[in-house]
C-alpha cells in the first residue's frame, strides 16, 4: 500500500512552479510557428549578442551555421533540431525563459510560442541570437534567464549524442504503448509521478501534463511505478489506459497551441487554450471535474514540484492497477 502525504500541509508554492519551462506541446507550437520561416531558408548572417547562453556556444558557431540551409524543423522530447545541409543538426532548448521573435518581409512580428517573466516581456536587451535567413524572416532568440541554449552535433550521430544518448521514448507515437509502459516501470517503487517525469524513461513529459494524464487515468501520483505491471510483466488495465491518456492529453493541448501561464501566444498571435481543460492542475481547492466524484483538487510537493490531484478519485489503491 502506498503511503499517503495528504494529511500534511504542503509549503506555499515555489517561484518555480508558478513559471513553469515549456512542455512538450508548448515546445511543438514553437516548433509549427518556426518551421515557414527556416525550413528550406539558408542562414544568411548570424549575429552573437553574447559568448553564451546556458553554455558556450560551439566553437565558431556563427561561422558554422552563415551559408548553411535548414533541411527540416523537427522535436525530440522539449528539444527543436534543425538538420542542415553540412551535415550538422542545430540544436535548440528554450530552457526556461527562452522565446523567438520572427520578423516578416513584409512587416509582420510573430512569436512562436512565448514565456515570458513579468517585467521582461520580449526586451531587446534580452535578445542575444540574431538569425537573418534568406528567405527575408530573421529570427531573434530572447531569454531573459538564459536557462536555454543551443549546440551543433553531427547529424549521422544526433541519436548518441550527449543531449539525447540516455533519453527515453517519446510519449507521442507508437513508441508509447501499454507494453513498453509496464516493461519500463516493473519493479519500481519510485513514486509513478516521479517515474513519468524521468526523462530516461519517457522523454518529453512535464509537470503539467503529468497531473492531467493522472487525473484523467484515476492513478494516485505517490502509488509505486511498479503497480502498473502485472507479476509476469505484462501492463495492468490502468497502465493501457494511462498509454492511452498521456497521448490523449498531449495531442489536446498540441491542437489547442499548448498552455497559456504567462504571456504564451502562438504566432498568429492568440494565446495557447489548454490552461481552460485543465482538470487538476493549478485547480488547488475547487470541485474535481470528474463525473459523478464530488471531490476537491488537493496538492502535494514531490522532488519540489506540486502536484495536483483529486484525492476522491484518484485514491490509493491496494491493488487493481
Amino acid at each position: 500500500m502506498c503511503r499517503s502525504n495528504l494529511s500534511k500541509q504542503p509549503p506555499p508554492i515555489r517561484s518555480t512552479d508558478r513559471r513553469p519551462m515549456p512542455e512538450l506541446p508548448e515546445v511543438e507550437t514553437v516548433r509549427r510557428g518556426l518551421a515557414p520561416a527556416m525550413v528550406g531558408a539558408r542562414f544568411a548572417r548570424v549575429s552573437l549578442r553574447r559568448e553564451g547562453l546556458r553554455f558556450p556556444f560551439p566553437e565558431r558557431f556563427a561561422e558554422r551555421l552563415e551559408g548553411r540551409t535548414v533541411t527540416a524543423l523537427a522535436r525530440r522530447a522539449k528539444y527543436l533540431t534543425a538538420p542542415l545541409d553540412s551535415g550538422e543538426t542545430l540544436i535548440l532548448h528554450l530552457g526556461m525563459s527562452g522565446r523567438f521573435d520572427v520578423a516578416l518581409p513584409d512587416g509582420r512580428n510573430l512569436s512562436p510560442g512565448e514565456f515570458y517573466l513579468e517585467g521582461a516581456q520580449g526586451s531587446p536587451k534580452h535578445d542575444h541570437v540574431v538569425m537573418a535567413m534568406s528567405s527575408g524572416a530573421t529570427v531573434t532568440y530572447n531569454d531573459v534567464r538564459r536557462f536555454g541554449f543551443m549546440d551543433l552535433v553531427p547529424t549521422e550521430g544526433l541519436a548518441a549524442c550527449r543531449h539525447f544518448a540516455a533519453m527515453g521514448i517519446e510519449p507521442l507515437g507508437e513508441a508509447l504503448t501499454a507494453e513498453a509502459v509496464a516493461a519500463l516501470f516493473r519493479h519500481r517503487i519510485t513514486p509513478l509521478k516521479s517515474a513519468l517525469l524521468d526523462q530516461r524513461l519517457i522523454a518529453g513529459l512535464g509537470n503539467i501534463y503529468v497531473c492531467e494524464a493522472l487525473h484523467r487515468a484515476g492513478l494516485h501520483p505517490e502509488m509505486p511505478a511498479g503497480a502498473l505491471a502485472r507479476p509476469d510483466g505484462g501492463p495492468t488495465p490502468k497502465a493501457r489506459l494511462l498509454a492511452k491518456v498521456i497521448r490523449e492529453v498531449l495531442t489536446e493541448a498540441v491542437a489547442a497551441g499548448g498552455s497559456t501561464l504567462r504571456d504564451y501566444a502562438q504566432t498568429d498571435g492568440k494565446a495557447g487554450g489548454f490552461q481552460h481543460r485543465f482538470r487538476v492542475y493549478d485547480r488547488l481547492g475547487q470541485v474535481c471535474t470528474a463525473k459523478g466524484c464530488g471531490g476537491t483538487v488537493t496538492r502535494i510537493v514531490q522532488a519540489g514540484r506540486s502536484t495536483f490531484f483529486c484525492g476522491a478519485c484518484q485514491a490509493p489503491r491496494e491493488s487493481g492497477a
